[in-house]
C-alpha cells in the first residue's frame, strides 16, 4: 500500500514525488515509457529558472534522481484505469499489474498531435517522426520537412539543420508563432526554408516514403520530395482511461482548475493533462507542487 501513486513521470509527476517524499509519504511513480515526458523531446531548454541551458533529458534525469534519492519508487507500466475501493483507497490498474494507494495524482501528460492524413500511422518510424531528438540522426545528409511554426518546431528545425542537407518548415499560418529569438536563429540558417500558408494534404509513396503533397489556402497543390517529416504541431491529451474518476472537458483535458482537485476525493491531476492556457515545464512543475501538497493534506486530515 502506497500513500500516493503518481501516474506519469514527467516534470509534474516528478515534482509531485519530490514534495510528497519530503512530506514523509510513501510514493510510487508509474511511467509508461521515458521519464521526463515531453520535456525529453527538447534538444535545448533555456527558459527553466536556474538552468542556463540544458537538454530536456538532462533536466529530466536530475528530477528523477532527486525523486528516487528521497525514496520514491518507480515502475514502468501503462495504466489502464483507476478503481475506487469501498475503504477509500484506490487501485491503479496497469497492463503489468495492480497498485494500491490512498491517494492518486494523475500527471499523464499528452501525446504528439497527428497530422491527420491517410496512412500517417503506417509511416511512423519510416518517414514520419514526432521527435527530432530521437530520430534526427537517422536523416543526416538528407532533406527533411518540419511541420509547425511554434517553439518545438523551430527547435527541431535548428537541430536538424546541423546535420541535414536541407530543412523545410511547413507553417499553415503566415507567421511563425514561436519565440522571436528562435525565429531569428531559424531565418539565419542558410539550409532552412520556410513555406507559409501550407498544410499537409497527403503522403507520397506506397511501400517507401517519398515525400508529401502540400495544399495552400486556395486549394492549390505542391509536391515536396523529402526523406523524412518531423511533426511538431502541438499535443493532445490521453485521459480516456481516467474519465470516470476525473471529469473531462470538451477537448479531453481534465476539467480541473489551479487547485488540481477532481470530482473524486483523493484523486488529483497535474501538468499538461489538465485544462489550462499555458503548458510549459515551469507550469507543470507548479502543478506538481500544488497536487502533492493537496494530496498530503487529504491524507493528513
Amino acid at each position: 500500500m502506497y500513500d500516493i501513486i503518481i501516474v506519469g513521470g514527467g516534470p509534474a509527476g516528478l515534482t509531485a514525488a519530490i514534495y510528497a517524499c519530503r512530506a514523509a509519504k510513501q510514493v510510487l511513480i508509474i511511467e509508461k515509457s521515458a521519464f521526463g515526458g515531453q520535456m525529453t523531446y527538447s534538444p535545448r531548454v533555456e527558459n527553466y529558472p536556474g538552468v542556463k541551458s540544458a537538454s530536456g533529458s538532462e533536466i529530466a534525469d536530475m528530477m528523477l534522481e532527486q525523486a528516487t534519492s528521497l525514496g520514491a519508487e518507480v515502475e514502468v507500466d501503462t495504466v489502464t484505469g483507476i478503481k475506487l475501493n469501498p475503504d477509500g483507497t484506490k487501485t491503479v490498474a496497469g497492463e503489468s499489474g495492480e497498485y494500491r494507494g490512498r491517494a492518486v495524482i494523475i500527471a499523464a501528460g499528452c501525446r504528439h498531435r497527428r497530422i491527420g492524413v491517410e496512412r500517417e500511422e503506417d509511416f511512423i518510424g519510416r518517414g514520419i517522426s514526432y521527435c527530432a531528438v530521437c530520430d534526427g540522426a537517422f536523416y543526416a545528409g538528407s532533406r527533411v520537412a518540419v511541420i509547425g511554426g511554434g517553439n518545438s518546431a523551430l527547435q527541431s528545425a535548428l537541430m536538424l539543420s546541423e546535420s541535414c542537407e536541407r530543412v523545410t518548415i511547413i507553417q499553415n499560418l503566415k507567421v511563425l508563432t514561436g519565440e522571436e529569438k528562435l525565429a531569428e536563429q531559424v531565418r539565419g540558417r542558410t539550409n532552412v526554408e520556410i513555406m507559409y500558408g501550407y498544410v499537409v494534404d497527403s503522403i507520397i509513396g506506397d511501400e517507401a516514403f517519398k515525400g508529401i503533397y502540400l495544399r495552400d489556402e486556395q486549394g492549390g497543390m505542391r509536391e515536396l520530395n523529402v526523406d523524412g517529416v518531423f511533426v511538431s504541431i502541438g499535443l493532445e491529451p490521453e485521459n480516456e482511461a481516467f474519465k470516470d474518476v476525473a471529469g473531462l472537458d470538451e477537448e479531453g483535458y481534465f476539467d480541473s482548475d489551479e487547485s488540481c482537485t477532481t470530482k473524486t476525493p483523493g484523486v488529483f491531476v497535474a501538468g499538461d493533462c489538465r485544462r489550462k492556457r499555458i503548458r510549459q515545464i515551469t507550469t507543470a512543475v507548479a502543478d506538481g507542487t500544488v497536487a502533492a501538497l493537496a494530496a498530503c493534506r487529504y491524507l493528513d486530515e
